[in-house]
Formats: structure tokens, sequence, C-alpha cells
């Protein structure tokens, strides 16, 4: 997976609670890298189910999380978030 906060990649596939990045050291099961994440979203988590949990950086234990798609090498959008922000763009 891509390391949410310095956007390099790891050699974890499925982070826990407790698993960090090893040239950051942030932790890596966080609502930040969570597909489910998006700011402004109930809870900022478009998973109803989940708990809330107050800190979107820290790590925890929610059983919902998984490595968002969205987090890129370089730190830029992704194809489908530049797709999304175009098609969002024809309607405002």
């Amino acid at each position: 997976m891509i390391c949410w906060k310095c956007h390099k990649e790891t050699n974890i596939e499925k982070p826990v609670r407790g698993d960090e990045c090893p040239l950051c050291h942030a932790d890596l099961h966080v609502c930040r890298a969570c597909d489910f994440y998006e700011s402004g979203a109930h809870n900022d988590c478009r998973e109803s189910s989940a708990e809330f949990v107050g800190d979107k950086e820290r790590g925890n234990f929610c059983d919902y999380f998984r490595p968002s798609k969205k987090i890129t090498k370089d730190g830029g959008a992704s194809k489908v978030d530049e797709a999304k922000a175009a098609f969002d763009a024809l309607f405002k």
C-alpha cells in the first residue's frame, strides 16, 4: 500500500492497527488511508455502520478499513479523482 502521509510505497498490503510506514512512521490503519474516508460525509466516513473515530490520522480498530486506491505515489490525485472533478465541473 502507499502511505497516506508521505505517499511512498510500503511492503504492507493490508495494515492492522499498530502498523507504521517504515519511512515516515505514520500509522497506516487510519481513516485518512481508508477507501471509505470522505471529508464532509457523516463522521467523515461513507460506511454507515462504522463507529465514530475522533482522530482520523491515528491507528484504530475499525473492521471496515479498506486501503484506499485514491492515494498515489506522487501525492497527486488518482485518475478516478481527476475524472470525478472534471465531471463535477461540468455541473457547477
